[in-house]
């Protein structure tokens, strides 16, 4: 799958899965910019929508158009329900929300103009095998998840006429920085233990699904929702 000339930007861009999508595009020859929180190409608070809004705008200006959109940026927060506080409740909802989900909506409407103009752009969703399974102790970020896949089907309904294809990648435990404090503390062996092949996934293994998605020739895909678990999570 070559890239050449292919403008890209992938929210959360700096590290983990983010930064291997990053590296496989640009591997294949496609320009990204890289968006983060805090330092990256371009910067902006996902919860921000006048942020989201000029990191979008960077973006473009930087690549000259737009052609691949992937909303990869999250944050995981646990929090036991029958143990928290109301107010830490609250605070989990919407701070979760607040960049999961519609951070990724808001970066996707501010990106849609140029995704038309280019004639065959692709939205790309990085969700998480939660979405389908349920995260009980990250209620919101299962919740998030959910939604953003539900955001992917009816975008990829409303923007098919237009030739932007929209798709979701759920990956399951993944080895990056945001998921080491599971793998490496009791949980560790019993996560590595839900797949058959008795590992977890590698951030390029991800990478590999989102280019797949985000290639010319894929927009017949559009809508579709693309397990990359290990088989440690079945949807029926």
């Amino acid at each position: 799958m070559r890239f050449d000339g292919k403008r890209v930007l992938v929210t959360g861009g700096s590290r983990g899965i983010g930064a291997a999508v990053v590296q496989a595009f640009g591997a294949e020859g496609a320009r990204v910019v890289a968006h983060a929180s805090r330092q990256g190409d371009v910067v902006g608070d996902l919860s921000d929508p006048a942020a989201v809004q000029r990191f979008v705008a960077e973006a473009v200006e930087r690549l000259g158009g737009l052609d691949v959109l992937v909303n990869n940026a999250g944050v995981f927060d646990e929090l036991d329900p029958l143990t928290a506080t109301y107010e830490q409740w609250q605070q989990h909802w919407r701070s979760t929300i607040d960049v999961d989900l519609i951070g990724a909506a808001n970066a996707t409407f501010c990106a849609l103009p140029h995704l038309i103009a280019s004639g065959r752009g692709k939205v790309v969703n990085v969700g998480s095998r939660g979405a389908s399974r349920g995260e009980p102790v990250a209620v919101a970020y299962g919740a998030a998840k959910a939604g953003l896949t539900a955001m992917g089907q009816s975008l990829a309904l409303a923007l098919a006429p237009h030739g932007v294809s929209v798709t979701s990648v759920l990956p399951g435990f993944i080895e990056t920085d945001m998921a080491r404090h599971v793998l490496d503390g009791p949980r560790g062996d019993a996560v590595r233990a839900q797949s058959p092949a008795g590992r977890v996934g590698q951030p390029e293994e991800v990478a590999a699904a989102v280019l797949f998605l985000a290639a010319d020739g894929s927009e017949w895909s559009t809508g579709a929702v693309l397990d990359v678990n290990g088989a440690s999570y079945l949807r029926t």
